[in-house]
């Protein structure tokens, strides 16, 4: 595919960080190219389990292109309009790794990879090889993996899982709808905002759920000495905000908490202070 080249999809041949081929496949991204230069690198956004890159296309991709930025949204193997789907449950962190490597060398220089979620697990895989001007992670998964947090939810929320599994199907009854408003949201979200949502939700890597479960034992690698910002939402119920400086701390992170916001971050009510943020924080750093 040619640099600056609209949606659509390329076929790659990607490898894992450990170098074991993978099948080549389809792979589709998301392109918002800027209105006007601003100069910066460009921006890479990487969606989260059970989601497709379209939860950034109705905020963050046009308001960023808008203040100057190359935007680009990957489709991760099996996820929204990508090859894979039949296969999914085989991808882990690595083969998602891999399908960011080829974005990343397809741009003409260094990008900021924004990670949101199982996202930013995937950016911090590919870092620790490949090569960013910054890395932004909002909502990461907790350095500690899903185990603790998927405890602490249940006990919250105990319909959540059987919930979940309706709701990644397209099924979805009233408690179907509160229970994934209230995990995914916050109190702020309206009606047309978390409608928006639910088209973009589809199942996940059973490979790439069972790694981040057993996050916590893997042995930490090295990282790159580049600018970092981890954010999250101070009313996620998915990965509680207090969780956020244990990531921040392996990366020399700054933190930033946005008041009231949930976990889906660029679709809440408060994206827009999310949006501020970052481009304040890029401004700064990359100047």
């Amino acid at each position: 595919m040619k640099r600056g080249a609209r949606p659509g999809l390329s076929l790659v041949q990607a490898s894992n960080l450990q170098g074991t081929p993978i099948k080549s496949r389809k792979l589709h991204t998301l392109r918002r190219l800027a209105k006007t230069r601003n100069g910066h690198p460009p921006l890479v956004f990487v969606h989260g389990g059970y989601v497709h890159s379209g939860c950034w296309d109705l905020n963050f991709l046009p308001h960023f292109s808008n203040l100057g930025y190359d935007c680009h949204a990957i489709d991760l193997s099996g996820h929204g309009k990508s090859e894979g789907r039949e296969n999914l449950d085989s991808f882990d962190l690595d083969h998602y790794a891999a399908d960011l490597a080829q974005l990343v060398a397809e741009l003409p220089a260094p990008p900021v990879l924004i990670g949101h979620s199982m996202g930013a697990l995937v950016v911090q895989r590919f870092l620790e090889k490949g090569q960013a001007a910054a890395v932004i992670m909002m909502s990461p998964v907790p350095s500690t993996g899903l185990s603790g947090c998927s405890v602490q939810l249940a006990q919250r929320q105990p319909d959540f899982l059987r919930e979940a599994a309706y709701a990644v199907r397209g099924k979805f009854t009233e408690n179907t709808e509160r229970v994934m408003r209230e995990v995914y949201f916050s109190p702020d979200t309206t009606r047309e905002q978390f409608a928006a949502f639910k088209p973009l939700l589809q199942p996940e890597s059973d490979s790439a759920v069972l790694e981040m479960m057993a996050l916590a034992w893997r042995s930490p690698k090295k990282r790159p000495k580049i600018p970092a910002l981890v954010m999250g939402g101070e009313s996620d119920a998915l990965f509680p905000s207090n969780q956020l400086y244990f990531t921040a701390s392996g990366w020399n992170a700054e933190t930033c908490v946005i008041p009231r916001a949930g976990h889906m971050l660029m679709m809440e009510p408060q994206w827009t202070e999310a949006a501020a943020k970052i481009d304040n924080w890029l401004d700064k750093k990359l100047s």
